[in-house]
């Protein structure tokens, strides 16, 4: 995977700041997003932002590379679609809790009408 998703030597890196650091900040992006009711294009304009501030941190802290078109699009879609499973998550409980005479829960990211 070294080349494809992380350029440093160790995949700590990655985990660290990507998965660990940026999976946290995306998560609450997409839970934020969810408790204010905003569709699902802002969040993803978050995480793209998001994205920049993953990037620097490679940079500035373990000396990758900051202009890469490569490892940005990398990191971002990895924040994305952690980003998307916690505006899921979020906006599926807040469907069951505030409209709970109409729907019922379809696991944990879906929602389904009552029968």
């Amino acid at each position: 995977m070294q080349g494809i998703l992380y350029e440093a030597d160790s995949s700590l890196v990655f985990v660290f700041v990507t998965l660990i650091l940026g999976g946290v900040g995306a998560w609450m992006t997409g839970r934020a997003c969810a408790k204010t009711w905003r569709p699902e294009i802002v969040m993803v304009a978050y995480v793209l932002i998001l994205g920049l501030g993953i990037r620097f941190i490679h940079f500035s802290i373990f000396g990758g590379t900051l202009l890469s078109p490569h490892y940005y699009i990398a990191d971002t879609i990895v924040l994305e679609i952690i980003g998307y499973l916690g505006f899921r998550f979020t906006k599926t409980r807040l469907m069951i809790r505030q409209y709970y005479w109409i729907y019922q829960a379809a696991g944990p990211f879906s929602w389904k009408p009552k029968s």
